[in-house]
């Protein structure tokens, strides 16, 4: 797929309101919140991705936890909202917390799950402002992701029941870079 214009990608993500609350207080310092995602295949075992509007980067659906909201309701809400796909959960693939510096200079820190689901209906598209394009692709031919995207792919084509964790102890890269959104 050919590069789009990066200066289309000024567009800020939407804030959840309590965020947007504790942000009025703390400013940019950094917060811990839930979030979560899913790597969402279809028929053809295609993988669902985003184009970021705030950055431009290729990602996998995903979002901030709503108060009061589980894990797995969060993830569907969020795979729908961004593309369009109903997806179902097929199994829990990981969680990790990873750091991330907005292009605004908002600093988190999120504690992420993340889903293998599967898509059965709708049809893939951009479904909100927080993303300027929404595409499948081969798991052989993905465009260019973060590491922290290729590894929760990874985890979650994994052929195994087991989440996929961090071990105690263990630092690694792909956790680490606050541009990896």
């Amino acid at each position: 797929m050919p590069e789009k214009d990066p200066s289309r990608y000024a567009t800020p993500v939407p804030v959840p309101e309590y965020v947007r609350d504790m942000r009025a207080r703390i400013g940019t310092d950094l917060l811990f919140l839930p979030s979560v995602g899913g790597v969402v295949r279809n028929d053809a075992g295609e993988i669902l991705l985003v184009r970021r509007a705030d950055n431009g980067a290729w990602s996998l659906p995903s979002g901030t936890m709503e108060p009061g909201e589980q894990p797995a309701d969060a993830a569907l809400r969020e795979i729908e909202e961004e593309t369009g796909v109903t997806a179902v959960i097929e199994r829990l693939a990981g969680v990790a917390a990873h750091p991330v510096r907005y292009p605004n200079g908002d600093q988190c820190e999120f504690l992420h799950v993340w889903f293998r689901c599967r898509a059965v209906g709708g049809l893939a598209r951009v479904n909100d402002d927080e993303s300027v394009d929404v595409a499948w692709f081969p798991p052989d031919a993905l465009p260019n992701v973060t590491d922290w995207v290729r590894l929760r792919i990874k985890e979650a084509l994994a052929d195994t029941d087991i989440a996929w964790f961090a071990p105690a102890g263990i630092t690694r890269a792909e956790l680490r870079d606050p541009a990896a959104l």
